[in-house]
């Protein structure tokens, strides 16, 4: 295990950070104690306002997706509410929603811009299954696209709560796989309190054949290197992952002052991708990811 690497997860570990860092919605006031009316009113007159969410801390990953071994990396993170659009950045991904939401109240429609750093596998020496290793290095490969979304606030716990469903799609443009990547996915948060707050989520990736080739096939050559059989990975539904994430106000409340933010997650890879020995000798089906950090809203 190696302190401190690159992030690995281009498509879930952003998820969870932007996921903690969303849970800045309000509870309502009769759903805290009654000292706490005061604080619910002065959070309930600020919803709408301009806020900024700066974040930092620490996710425990796998190596590459597919891997049974783990790594610390830094989870720098950073989501701006403007005018009614949203800016997200989280490590190696950002996002942007073009369409406001003031003039919708009680609807959330998302569509926008998104782009990510894919960094998996870019650096072999952080990698701690020698096999994998040998495989050689990837380069970084940057995947732009879009996305569009509807999310539903007051819809199950409280006049807050929030459920949401977006799909997005990015391609890589540096040829260093050349396909696609469709990725849905599903969020709901309700906050427990002015100051606490929980949420569900589950997305799942569909990748294409060149992204198959690239990560989780084994030609000659590295088989050679590795010892790894060779294998012909086809295009099709990469892995699902689904998760649970809570933040709770240190100071302040949810839109205002820092917050300690924490998730845990489960994935599984499927089909060819699971099937792959990078995955079924040298690493595993499934795996665990987590995060923990502070954030700061003002």
């Amino acid at each position: 295990m190696r302190l401190f690497s690159r992030p690995t997860l281009c498509g879930v570990a952003p998820l969870i950070a932007s996921a903690a860092l969303s849970l800045s919605v309000p509870a309502h006031a009769q759903d805290v104690p009654a000292a706490d009316v005061s604080d619910a009113a002065a959070v309930g007159a600020q919803m709408g306002k301009n806020t900024i969410t700066i974040g930092l801390g620490g996710a425990y990953l796998p190596d590459y997706q597919g891997s049974n071994d783990y790594q610390f990396t830094p989870a720098p993170a950073a989501l701006a509410y403007i005018n009614g659009h949203t800016i997200t950045l989280i490590g190696n991904r950002l996002s942007v929603d073009l369409i406001g939401d003031r003039t919708n109240p009680g609807w959330d429609f998302q569509a926008g811009p998104v782009g990510v750093v894919n960094l998996d596998r870019t650096a072999p020496s952080r990698i701690d299954d020698v096999r994998v290793r040998a495989l050689g290095k990837i380069g970084a490969a940057v995947e732009l696209g879009g996305y569009v979304g509807i999310g539903k606030v007051g819809v199950i716990t409280s006049p807050y709560d929030r459920l949401s469903v977006a799909l997005s799609y990015r391609h890589d443009v540096t040829g260093v796989h050349d396909s696609g990547i469709w990725q849905p996915s599903v969020n709901y948060f309700t906050p427990l309190s002015t100051k606490a707050a929980v949420g569900l989520f589950a997305t799942a990736e569909h990748a294409g054949s060149g992204y198959a080739r690239r990560y989780y096939s084994i030609n000659q050559g590295q088989s050679l290197a590795s010892g790894l059989p060779v294998y012909n990975a086809r295009s099709g539904w990469k892995n699902w992952t689904a998760g649970a994430i809570g933040t709770y106000s240190l100071t302040g409340n949810l839109l205002q002052g820092w917050k300690l933010v924490g998730s845990v997650a489960y994935g599984r890879m499927l089909n060819d991708f699971g099937d792959s020995p990078i995955v079924s000798q040298a690493g595993s089906r499934g795996q665990w990811l987590s995060a923990l950090g502070v954030a700061y809203t003002f």
